[in-house]
């Protein structure tokens, strides 16, 4: 029965990668903000394991050790160790540093391909319960495809049954005495792609448990696009910011909201056209990267912007939501106004900040209210509005 007090991983990171292409091996490849190695040891630190032991090349200590930093996983769980020249070696070694660190005959090692980032809780979680059960253990996948053999010129010559193939992932999971022992066996017979297979030599039945169809290998530069795809839906998340603008009448016969001219016995007063509608979303985009505020980008002291339509600082507020990577998903607005009414307005007020941030109209929300003859809105001496944005970031 295996020790589920010492549960141990090695992640084996040592191969140059080589159909990669020029450049660094693929577990140093950039998968979003960090190394592929990176977001790899940070998933496999999301179960009790410890220690997470990395075989790597004789020349990558200072890659490793950055991805180690940016793993953001407490050192005390880490180690690192120089694989060999192949995946059997390195794990091999692996194998005999943690056995010369005194890690027990029964306990449990999972050994992972660096090149797989994806892990998750449910695969670990079931990779350590098969490993207690059955000593050894593999996550497999069912195959979706017709399979086909082919002749030495390249014909079809078969389809084998598919419903007894598997597709083998990693983390595969043995106790640590059988798969220390049976790698031993085999140290001078190098040639083994996995783990399993080498357990199967040494005459041991090994299991199988449900995979995850996002722990594929990264092996070409389409794995690694895809990945990235893979990581950015993950990491998507939603951000909301909010603004408020006021402006006090002043003489005139019309007033700017929402970058619709209404007709008023008085206008608004302010450096620009004074459209606190305009204003109020300019502000609840920034807020959503961070970005300061209007008086920041379009400061009242600079007379470029005397008299400037409203829906500049609005369409620039959404130019930079843009190219921080977020993209708009809904506005909500509150106009607080004694007068003049808005409702005959709202439609085409709605119209107009939906054509200037590229919604439909069913995404942007207008909406008024009179404050009951208190305060300065309601002593009729000027108008208000909040705003509310919503922004998506991270998802393509």
């Amino acid at each position: 029965m295996a020790n589920l007090a010492h549960v141990a991983m090695l992640v084996v990171a040592a191969g140059r990668g080589a159909r990669m292409g020029v450049g660094a091996p693929k577990q140093y490849r950039p998968l979003g903000a960090r190394p592929v190695l990176a977001e790899t040891l940070a998933r496999a630190a999301l179960a009790e394991i410890n220690p997470i032991l990395t075989l790597i090349h004789a020349d990558d200590g200072d890659a490793y050790a950055e991805a180690a930093r940016l793993s953001n996983v407490a050192p005390t769980r880490l180690r690192s160790a120089t694989g060999g020249a192949s995946r059997q070696a390195s794990v091999r070694l692996g194998l005999e540093a943690l056995a010369a660190a005194g890690f027990p005959a029964d306990g449990l090692v999972l050994i992972h391909d660096a090149a797989r980032p994806f892990l998750n809780e449910a695969v670990l979680l079931r990779a350590i319960l098969a490993g207690a059960r059955h000593g050894a253990a593999i996550p497999v996948l069912p195959v979706a495809d017709t399979l086909a053999t082919l002749d030495e010129a390249g014909m079809l010559a078969t389809n084998p049954d598919r419903a007894s193939m598997r597709i083998v992932q990693t983390p595969q999971v043995f106790r640590f005495g059988l798969i220390h022992a049976a790698h031993q066996r085999f140290k001078v017979q190098d040639g083994f792609t996995d783990d399993a297979s080498l357990a199967c030599a040494a005459g041991h039945d090994v299991a199988t448990f449900a995979g995850d169809a996002d722990l594929f290998k990264i092996t070409l530069e389409a794995d690694l696009a895809r990945a990235t795809l893979l990581l950015q839906a993950g990491q998507s998340e939603s951000r909301s910011g909010i603004g408020y603008d006021v402006h006090a009448f002043t003489e005139g016969d019309h007033v700017m909201l929402g970058g619709v001219k209404v007709p008023h016995n008085r206008a608004l007063l302010g450096h620009s056209d004074a459209d606190p509608v305009l204003h109020a979303l300019t502000d609840a985009l920034l807020g959503t990267i961070g970005d300061g505020d209007i008086g920041v980008h379009f400061p009242p002291s600079d007379e470029k912007w005397r008299g400037a339509p409203s829906r500049v600082f609005l369409e620039e507020a959404a130019r930079r939501v843009l190219a921080a990577g977020g993209r708009i998903l809904h506005v909500d607005t509150m106009i607080l106004s004694e007068a003049p009414k808005i409702g005959p307005y709202r439609a085409a007020i709605t119209g107009k900040i939906a054509e200037i941030l590229g919604l439909s109209e069913g995404h942007v929300g207008v909406k008024a209210t009179t404050m009951e003859g208190l305060g300065f809105i309601g002593r009729r001496e000027g108008i208000a509005a909040l705003a509310i944005a919503t922004v998506q970031f991270g998802r393509g």
